[in-house]
């Protein structure tokens, strides 16, 4: 079987993890006979550089054609100035919108060997943490109207959140199919007590929810849940939520488990095309220096294989790799402890290969 993938190796580390990651899916396309092409093209950044625009026309236009998309990450501090016309954060939003890409799937796993990188104490991490984030993607306060506005001589600046039902039953939906496939449990985030679109938002949720009667469903206020993640984390299965309160969450579950460089994500649609990224920065610091992980990829690329090509078993078969090469005691610097192994980006592209291969 074949397919064809958009690789947008991005700014920093990107092009780095990207590289590993595709020696990854090669041995896996030799190991089932499987076969994907890749072509490759800019966005983020080094688009900006060359092209004037952090999202060519060239790079939409490839990535609507294909399979599926796998990008490293954009951005950096050349670009960094919030108040600019051209960023390369838009590459994303474009990319999102353009693909109607709705829906972000963030999991966060705190695997056992990395028990100890989390931040949290044993008592509350127990044997681990297993969470997956559902959060709304096109729609919210990032996507709404927003101005700057000048009244009685002091200047304003408004966003606007704005949901419709269409929006939170496509996104709730996904929030319940997942929890069937895992423990049956969801938790929506809003915040019903002050936001007429939270108030929506809780009401199609619970419409939905006797659709669904295995699912055990309860609501949280954004800052209880913030709270509750730190406080008992295990107490989560899947978290469905808005776009800017998943943002927020997503990355504070990241922390929980110790590290962004070993959670993937998956941006996914109507169709079988989605995006996959690690949710881990462009990290210009450690950029070039051999040193950054690249398992967040990888993780990333198996989402891709379960999700746009239905490859599951080639998927778990990653997954099952990267842990392995955990428990053999191998780390890249980010995840490093005493008395484990420390290796670099490329070495630990080429232990996955090998659990891969054996």
């Amino acid at each position: 079987m074949k397919y064809n993938v958009a690789v947008i190796p991005g700014d920093g580390i990107g092009p780095e993890v990207i590289e590993e990651t595709i020696k990854v899916l090669k041995i896996i396309g030799e190991k089932f006979g499987h076969r994907f092409d890749y072509e490759y093209v800019l966005a983020g950044g080094c688009a900006i550089d060359k092209e004037g625009t952090p999202l060519p026309e060239e790079t939409l236009e490839i990535c609507k054609k294909s399979d599926a998309v796998l990008l490293g990450a954009v951005g950096g501090p050349k670009w960094d100035d919030p108040t600019a016309k051209i960023r390369p954060e838009q590459a994303l939003l474009g990319l999102r919108g353009a693909l109607n890409l709705y829906c972000n799937l963030r999991p966060a796993v705190l695997y056992a060997p990395l028990k100890n990188e989390s931040p949290l104490k044993d008592s509350i991490v127990k044997d681990g943490i297993d969470i997956c984030i559902v959060r709304e993607l096109t729609g919210g306060i990032y996507f709404g109207e927003r101005g700057l506005e000048t009244v009685d001589g002091v200047k304003s600046a408004y966003d606007t959140e704005r949901y419709n039902v269409k929006e939170i039953t496509r996104i709730a939906k996904i929030g319940f199919e997942t929890a069937m496939k895992r423990n049956k449990k969801l938790t929506s985030v809003d915040k019903a007590n002050i936001l007429e679109s939270s108030r929506l938002w809780r009401s199609v949720v619970n419409d939905m929810a006797k659709d669904y009667p295995e699912v055990e469903v309860n609501h949280l206020y954004v800052d209880n849940a913030a709270m509750q993640l730190v406080k008992d984390p295990n107490q989560f299965d899947v978290i469905v939520t808005s776009n800017i309160f998943g943002d927020i969450l997503s990355d504070e579950a990241s922390m929980v488990t110790g590290s962004i460089g070993m959670l993937p994500s998956a941006s996914l649609g109507e169709g079988t095309l989605g995006m996959y990224e690690p949710i881990h920065g462009s990290a210009p610091d450690i950029a070039g220096k051999g040193i950054a992980n690249p398992l967040a990829t990888i993780l990333s690329a198996a989402m891709m294989l379960r999700y746009s090509f239905s490859l599951d078993e080639e998927a778990k078969v990653i997954e099952n790799a990267v842990l392995a090469v955990l428990e053999d005691g191998y780390r890249t610097g980010d995840i490093m402890t005493e008395g484990k192994k420390k290796v670099g980006t490329v070495e630990m592209g080429k232990l996955v290969c090998k659990k891969i291969e054996a």
